[in-house]
């Protein structure tokens, strides 16, 4: 009886997480993908499904301010239900400073109400209500934990903020969660730095306003200078299942390839269960293959995906850079079809007519069928940010493929254009030193496959990009209408 990490595989970092009778809720960081925030619902910790996104529509979220990083925006969010009512706070960061909110719905999957303003110096706000009632936001300020008590009607601070714990001493205390537990109160964060050093710590005290006790043994996990296959370890949460028993949510990553090694899919959300010894948690070691049983089992369908384009939306996990995906792109113009109208916004820029999905395995393969219509180029891309990205498309009588690592962006790759709607491709497959190859490709009217290019992976990993992204494999268009008939994907990680 025993499960697989992660739980949600892909670039879904930060798990925040919460219970609600038999169903548990959990959200992530999108930073400058639209809609943000996506939220799932699980019945048995394991399996997972996304059924929303908790900043879904322009006044919810403006990512217009951010610049050329695509590793600013939505940062941390929390979520919590109290008094019959789902509350999310988060952070998004811009080129101009912070500006922390949160937001409330009736039902998870949305609407979600207007946006209310928190005024605290930092990021990674939690929220908890204490015994009294009284709401409170912890929040990472610079080198230490903040506090302060909150109007959750009108976001008004109400006491504070100041400094209520520095952790046990690494860097970056960050990411704090505030919960209950046998009439102790618990911090819970995160320590040295979200890379090869990340650590989770806690600490206890009488009340939510401490004072806080850190635990004897932090950190309580951490996979640092160790041989595992989950690295980068941090950034938790702490949920009580229905029947009991209790489990950690914590973002990792998977390294794979030569020194230092490499990760290509982000930060993911893998899932630990906690027992408690004389009044702390004792989290279970984290491992790929967990001999524990969670509370309730379903069955995963996670491998296989297609979409046909044939619904009146677009499902939740579809998300674009900077903007919603209504602006350029619709299935209701063209029966079966999803149309692009694009701008001329080259994947170079920080708009571009993109629309993708997350890298969820280790190996994937997709597939489009594409009719360029009156676009200049329309194609596939495997997508880390603007500098980094490969691609093939049709673009007049050829398919090419390209390349934009850094600095340089090279046509690497050309072929005749088929005849008809062509179906292009990109496979994901392993390599003995990077973390994986990129072929791109397409199939001809009889559905031969044709490989133009086979690319370092390395070069579309967080280690050589930087930042805080995983990979999104979408279609995206140039200058004119171009249209889908569908899309597929199917990943392992076997």
């Amino acid at each position: 009886m025993s499960y697989r990490n992660p739980v949600i595989p892909g670039f879904y970092p930060d798990p925040s997480i919460c219970r609600v009778g038999s169903d548990y809720f959990l959200v992530a960081s999108s930073f400058t993908y639209f809609p943000g925030v996506p939220i799932f619902r699980s019945t048995d910790l394991i399996h997972w499904e996304q059924i929303g996104n908790v900043l879904d529509r322009p006044s919810h979220l403006d990512l217009t301010k951010t610049g050329s990083w695509s590793s600013l925006g939505v940062y941390a969010p929390t979520i919590r239900h109290h008094e019959g009512r789902f509350w999310v706070i988060t952070t998004n960061t811009t080129d101009e400073g912070w500006n922390t909110f949160f937001v409330s719905a009736d039902d998870p999957a949305g609407p979600w109400s207007d946006p209310i303003t928190v005024l605290i110096p930092g990021i990674d706000p939690d929220l908890a209500w204490d015994e009294q009632g009284r709401c409170w936001v912890h929040y990472s300020g610079v080198g230490a934990i903040g506090r302060c008590q909150i109007d959750p009607l009108s976001g008004q601070i109400l006491s504070g903020p100041e400094t209520t714990w520095s952790g046990s001493g690494l860097q970056y205390p960050e990411a704090p969660h505030a919960f209950e537990h046998d009439g102790m109160w618990y911090l819970v964060i995160a320590e040295g730095g979200t890379e090869a050093g990340h650590a989770v710590s806690i600490a206890r005290g009488p009340s939510v306003e401490g004072p806080w006790d850190g635990a004897p043994a932090n950190p309580i996990l951490s996979h640092r200078s160790t041989d595992k296959a989950i690295q980068n370890t941090g950034h938790a949460d702490f949920v009580q299942g229905a029947d009991g028993s209790w489990w950690m949510v914590v973002l990792g990553v998977r390294r794979r390839g030569i020194t230092p090694g490499f990760h290509v899919l982000g930060r993911e959300t893998f899932l630990t269960p906690v027992q408690w010894s004389d009044g702390w948690p004792v989290p279970a070691p984290l491992e790929l293959e967990m001999p524990h049983d969670p509370p309730r089992r379903g069955e995963d369908k996670r491998a296989a995906i297609r979409t046909e384009f044939d619904q009146s939306a677009l499902g939740p996990e579809w998300v674009s850079v900077r903007r919603p995906p209504s602006e350029f792109s619709s299935t209701s113009e063209r029966d079966g079809w999803l149309v692009m109208q694009a701008g001329d916004e080259t994947l170079d820029m920080p708009r571009p007519s993109f629309l993708g999905r997350r890298q969820r395995h280790l190996q994937c393969e997709v597939r489009a069928r594409v009719d360029t219509g009156s676009a200049v180029e329309a194609g596939l891309a495997a997508y880390m940010d603007e500098s980094a990205h490969y691609e093939v498309a049709v673009r007049g009588p050829e398919v090419l493929v390209r390349a934009r690592i850094g600095p340089l962006s090279q046509i690497v790759a050309r072929a005749p254009r088929p005849s008809g709607y062509p179906v292009l491709s990109i496979t994901v497959n392993r390599d003995t030193r990077g973390p994986d190859k990129v072929a791109l490709g397409y199939q001809d009217g009889i559905g031969n496959e044709t490989v133009l290019a086979e690319l370092d992976g390395r070069f579309l990993s967080t280690e050589v990009v930087g930042g805080f992204l995983g990979r999104t494999i979408g279609m995206y268009a140039v200058d004119g209408s171009a249209s889908w008939n569908w899309f597929e994907y199917t990943g392992s990680d076997v």
